[in-house]
């Protein structure tokens, strides 16, 4: 790969990157919110509303909520494939790696965040019609948020986290197992480590209904906590930890008063 071309990708998917925040943050202030999630007048008014009585609404409509998800996947999960392209690279240098397939590897990977956009999408919609969220996706019940700290806090102990994890934070153990060459190839590693990242990041997506999904603070811990996770020197060190983080937290948020009204 020419350094131009290899300036040139990299400059693309940062570029992406600062794309998919731009709309969130885009997207925050036409919904009324602050940084934290916090609704001004516009917001609160939203909050309140009847999504049976305003289907027309963006936040009651599978197709906004999946551009919505769809840049949140971007914003938060692309940033932490950064040690995965690394490892690619590596194997354009000393294997049969391309960069065609170091494209793939990209694709394939968003294109499983993708579909869980549009499965997180669908949850939404089922949540805010089941009176369980408001409009602007925040739990109504104190005990919704805590349980849903809980469940991600302890889904951090699980073998099935430890497992996707160990893809993730290994991404060239992955490669040299499961090797292909040109563009097909790289599509198929990346589907498959996108399901592996999945299954490890899925948790912290959830955990948007605890506050409010465009809370861009916790977006922006989210990401930075997720890329360490991936980091080879320090990723297996923060698991844990944060898995207690969370439970302290559901037991704090079990504590204080209602969210919402619930």
């Amino acid at each position: 790969m020419t350094p131009v071309l290899r300036s040139s990708l990299w400059l693309a998917f940062f570029g992406l990157v600062l794309l998919a925040w731009w709309m969130m943050y885009s997207m925050a202030a036409q919904m009324g919110v602050d940084l934290l999630g916090r609704p001004d007048a516009t917001g609160e008014r939203m909050r309140w509303m009847d999504p049976r009585m305003e289907m027309a609404m963006p936040m009651a409509q599978f197709g906004p909520l999946f551009v919505m998800w769809g840049a949140m996947m971007a914003a938060m999960m692309l940033p932490t494939m950064i040690p995965t392209l690394r490892s690619y690279e590596d194997l354009i240098a000393s294997a049969s790696g391309t960069r065609a397939g170091w494209l793939g590897v990209l694709v394939g990977y968003f294109t499983v965040w993708l579909a869980f956009a549009a499965v997180i999408a669908t949850l939404q919609l089922a949540l805010l019609f089941g009176g369980v969220i408001d409009m602007l996706g925040i739990a109504r019940s104190r005990w919704f948020a805590a349980a849903l700290l809980l469940g991600v806090g302890l889904f951090q102990f699980t073998r099935t986290k430890e497992l996707c994890h160990g893809v993730c934070h290994s991404p060239m153990m992955y490669f040299l197992g499961h090797w292909r060459t040109g563009f097909s190839g790289g599509l198929r590693m990346g589907l498959g480590l996108g399901v592996f990242c999945v299954g490890c990041c899925w948790g912290f997506m959830l955990l948007g209904f605890a506050g409010g999904v465009m809370n861009l603070a916790w977006m922006g811990l989210a990401t930075l906590f997720m890329v360490i996770e991936k980091l080879p020197q320090i990723g297996h060190y923060v698991i844990k930890p944060m898995g207690f983080a969370l439970i302290l937290g559901a037991i704090a948020v079990a504590g204080w008063p209602v969210i919402s009204g619930g």
